[in-house]
């Protein structure tokens, strides 16, 4: 179900591995001052804790809110503790949020209407990075996202363009059947770039802290027993104060970010991409 709906996208796989050469190197900006930083939305930030340690995940309701709510929903009900890690491929991604543990599961909610795209406005928070073929890429907090160019707006009947988030390493997206409004409680965490999901899958958030743990996850089709598992999973809004963890995030509308992605876009040259970007994030 779930599992042949992604597995014939991995063909493909293969041929996006390899990676351009550096280009000629470039000054690097100094470290981000206090006012570079941002703090999330406490209610948006997941913190998932695995036998292999820790990862700390912000979702963006701007782009997907129905995906973001039932996340929270479940979140808050429990239904992701002790959810094994039941298909896991190297350089593609780890997929887990099955209350069955078996990769055909879900819960008794609807499924949940595709949020492939979205619409943005002028007072959407996306940051242009590059504008290749008539496009934008940036990001809109901590997701990478492709965009219609925004001199679209002129057009259109909304005065909004049309955009979607693109799957760079860390992206949180939602499993689903054939049906693209199939998609239940299942969820994967991106372990590489795959940009053949977007618009086929609702991308709507991206691990800050932790990409080394999604990286680590014992790997398999289905995997082998014994399976990683999400011990514990929390809304960082819930986790009482004193235990709380303090996140903050490289703000990109600062000029260290602008910078940075200068710096990345003169050492990549024409083969720069929005996946190259590392937004710095600090977990204390």
């Amino acid at each position: 179900m779930i599992r042949a709906a992604i597995a014939a996208l991995v063909v493909v796989l293969a041929a996006g591995a390899a990676q351009a050469a550096p280009g000629p190197s470039a000054p690097k900006p100094s470290a981000p001052k206090s006012s570079d930083w941002r703090t999330p939305a406490p209610e948006d930030v997941m913190v998932i804790d695995t036998n292999k340690g820790r990862v700390i995940v912000e979702l963006i309701p701007e782009v997907a809110p129905g995906h973001v709510a039932r996340l929270q929903e479940l979140t808050r009900e429990g239904v992701y503790d002790g959810r094994t890690f039941f298909r896991v491929i190297d350089r593609f991604m780890a997929q887990t949020g099955d209350p069955d543990n078996t990769g055909e599961g879900g819960t008794k909610k609807p499924n949940l209407k595709a949020e492939f795209t979205f619409r943005r406005d002028a007072a959407t928070p996306f940051v242009a990075v590059a504008a290749p073929a008539g496009t934008e890429v940036g990001l809109l907090k901590s997701l990478p996202v492709v965009s219609q160019a925004w001199t679209w707006a002129e057009v259109t009947s909304d005065k909004k363009v049309a955009a979607w988030g693109t799957y760079c390493p860390g992206v949180i997206g939602m499993a689903r059947d054939e049906d693209n409004n199939s998609a239940n409680s299942q969820f994967f965490l991106m372990r590489q770039p795959y940009p053949s999901l977007d618009k086929r899958y609702t991308a709507f958030g991206r691990v800050l802290s932790g990409l080394d743990v999604v990286r680590a996850i014992k790997t398999g089709e289905p995997v082998a027993a014994p399976q990683d598992v999400m011990q514990e999973v929390r809304l960082l809004s819930d986790i009482p104060a004193a235990a709380r963890p303090q996140v903050r995030v490289v703000d990109t509308a600062s000029p260290w970010f602008k910078a940075e992605v200068a710096a990345k876009r003169a050492a990549r040259g024409a083969d720069f991409s929005v996946c190259d970007i590392d937004l710095p994030a600090e977990v204390k």
